[in-house]
């Protein structure tokens, strides 16, 4: 048998990722009208960063205990790796820690310290390792490298949503006076949403986003994806200027951010998430 890898549906990874790979996904939860909806299970409404009362939940206990045990079974005992959304932006990351001590050592998680695709990426590297028949201990320190090489930056076109979300970090201070302002936000080290450039036009920021993805990559080979909250057009043009500077990359993919990030984001919002190469 082989180790098996989990993940939550914050991923953004395809079926045919997941199926490829024999990745387990856990779902996310998003909370409208008294209803509890699972991400990637139930059907979302696409809108649903439109409608003011909706809000989010992490990964259940119970979910992630019956797909943990699951995995394990399925891997004949040779362990599982979890990679799950940035602790710092969901509690589903402390909440599979618990779980896993259930598990003794044979469950490893891992804190992504990202979101999106930047949860994938980190998961496909870990499965890919695993499908080469990679023991846990390489496994999971296959997933923590790539952490490391993992960037992720955003725009968004409103502020709604994040001073509801609360989940902007140090640039909350300045969120209740930059009305025109279309701030570059970045996830740091840690895995925080934070404030990386002030800028006053979302033709700008966007400019200034490709800006900091070409640095960041420089010479290096890549993958990435540009995600998007309804806005499909404008993310498509970021990844066709990403495509032109960047002629070394692996792939580019542009895709929706799913509905538990649109709901703390908003409408209008464009990120990139970098997978640096080994």
């Amino acid at each position: 048998m082989s180790v098996v890898v989990v993940t939550d549906s914050s991923s953004r990874l395809t079926p045919d990722e997941r199926k490829q790979w024999d990745i387990r996904q856990v779902p996310l939860h998003v909370l409208v009208d008294s209803v509890d909806l699972r991400d990637g299970v139930d059907d979302v409404p696409y809108d649903i960063h439109d409608a003011p009362k909706a809000s989010t939940s992490g990964v259940s206990p119970a979910d992630l205990a019956e797909t943990y045990q699951q995995a394990l079974r399925d891997s004949g005992g040779d362990g599982v790796v979890a990679v799950h959304l940035s602790a710092a932006l969901s509690s589903t990351y402390s909440t599979a820690v618990g779980v896993a001590r259930e598990f003794g050592s044979s469950v490893r998680v891992v804190n992504s310290r990202s979101a999106a695709m930047g949860v994938g990426f980190i998961t496909l590297a870990a499965a890919r390792a695993a499908a080469a028949g990679e023991g846990l201990d390489a496994v999971e320190a296959t997933a923590r490298a790539a952490v490391e090489r993992t960037h992720a930056f955003l725009t968004v076109h409103r502020l709604d949503n994040l001073r509801r979300s609360g989940r902007i970090g140090t640039a909350a201070s300045w969120l209740g006076t930059a009305l025109s302002v279309k701030p570059l936000l970045c996830l740091d080290v840690d895995g925080r949403l934070v404030l990386d450039q002030r800028i006053r036009t979302i033709s700008k920021a966007h400019a200034a986003m490709i800006e900091r993805v070409v640095g960041t990559v420089g010479e290096r080979r890549a993958s990435i994806a540009v995600h998007h909250v309804d806005n499909h057009d404008a993310a498509a043009e970021i990844g066709a200027a990403l495509t032109d500077r960047l002629p070394q990359i692996e792939s580019l993919t542009v895709s929706d951010m799913g509905p538990v990030l649109a709901i703390h984001l908003g409408a209008g919002t464009t990120g990139v998430v970098v997978h640096l190469s080994a």
